[in-house]
């Protein structure tokens, strides 16, 4: 019984513990034109770095789609100061993706919004315009709109 209090103890004390933290780092899956996996940084108390990797429509007038790595720069500000869980957000990075018909690099930029629950959970929506930068005769601008669910730790 006395071991049995001891691990109930110390699992409450590590739950308190955790939801005490800061969380820096956000993990999940995001879904618009395809599906990525994606992470989430903190860098300092308003800005932070996501990098994307997954299956996306690359070139959306061909209808094909490829793999995709992204990175974004982003800039986050409190929506409300009495709810601190609602953000939005602005970013802007490059996106490097490979089709079988060879590989592509954008530019893109990012407007979101975001709700962080008091438990490690995060929801987001987000608009991504670009540009196709290399090669030139791959197919010019694109867009993404997207939602993402992130376990925030």
């Amino acid at each position: 019984m006395r071991k049995l209090i001891f691990t109930l103890a110390f699992i409450a004390t590590m739950v308190s513990t955790t939801g005490a933290q800061n969380k820096r780092n956000a993990i999940g899956f995001r879904y618009g034109n395809g599906g990525e996996f994606t992470y989430q940084r903190f860098l300092g108390s308003s800005n932070r770095l996501e990098v994307d990797l997954g299956v996306n429509s690359w070139n959306a007038g061909s209808g094909d789609t490829g793999t995709c790595l992204t990175g974004i720069y982003q800039w986050v500000w409190d929506i409300n100061k009495s709810d601190a869980g609602f953000k939005w957000y602005l970013g802007v990075g490059p996106q490097f993706g490979i089709l079988k018909d060879g590989n592509a690099l954008g530019a893109l930029g990012q407007l979101g919004l975001e709700y962080n629950f008091t438990i490690p959970l995060q929801l987001s929506v987000d608009y991504r315009p670009g540009w196709y930068c290399l090669p030139k005769n791959f197919g010019g601008s694109f867009e993404d709109l997207s939602v993402s669910v992130r376990y925030r730790f």
